[in-house]
């Protein structure tokens, strides 16, 4: 007599061939979620650098040669360069969308953060919108080149109204380690 069904034997390496390919399926998964987490967190962290290149561009090549003053009325150079070692990184006026607007910004390190200020006014003493931009940030080295082409630490124009014609930044990271980024400035020389 002949018995339809499967033996003992039968179904046991059935059992054990659905329990590989199940443990086959679940690393696969497993790896396939932190292929993507960590994707997504080198995709942010290049997403901050392309940020700061983005807004570092688009400032300078409106930057306008414009003198502008503090909060006690004393006059302030054109572009306010210095070489990274302070809070104070960069300062200039740029030009706005609208028709003859002018806008104040400000790239400053704090505690170990860049961060972009735009002022609402230009000259005085105003609120300004910090934007951060890196975080983890242990040094910034500034460079600008004048119209002969030499590269300075600091930018300090005789014509308070001159702008450089390109600028250097070096800025060093915990997660980006050494970024060399260059930018040109409009009118500039």
């Amino acid at each position: 007599m002949k018995r339809a069904g499967f033996t003992l034997v039968e179904m046991l390496i059935a059992l054990a061939i659905f329990g590989m390919l199940t443990a086959a399926g679940v690393a696969l998964l497993t790896l396939t979620v932190r292929t993507q987490e960590t994707s997504n967190r080198l995709l942010g962290e290049v997403g901050e650098l392309r940020r700061l290149d983005a807004l570092l561009t688009a400032d300078l090549a409106l930057a306008a040669p414009r003198l502008s003053r503090d909060r006690d009325g004393a006059v302030r150079p054109a572009l306010i360069g210095g070489a990274g070692d302070g809070e104070l990184l960069l300062a200039l006026v740029r030009r706005g969308g609208d028709e003859g607007a002018v806008q104040r910004v400000e790239y400053r390190l704090r505690e170990g953060r860049l961060e972009r200020l735009a002022f609402a006014q230009v000259d005085g003493e105003s609120r300004a919108l910090v934007a951060p931009l890196l975080d983890g940030v242990g040094q910034v080295a500034l460079r600008y080149r004048d119209r002969e082409g030499a590269w300075t630490e600091t930018w300090r124009a005789t014509d308070r109204s001159r702008l450089p014609r390109a600028i250097e930044l070096v800025s060093t990271t915990n997660r980006h380690g050494s970024v060399r980024q260059l930018f040109l400035v409009a009118g500039g020389g």
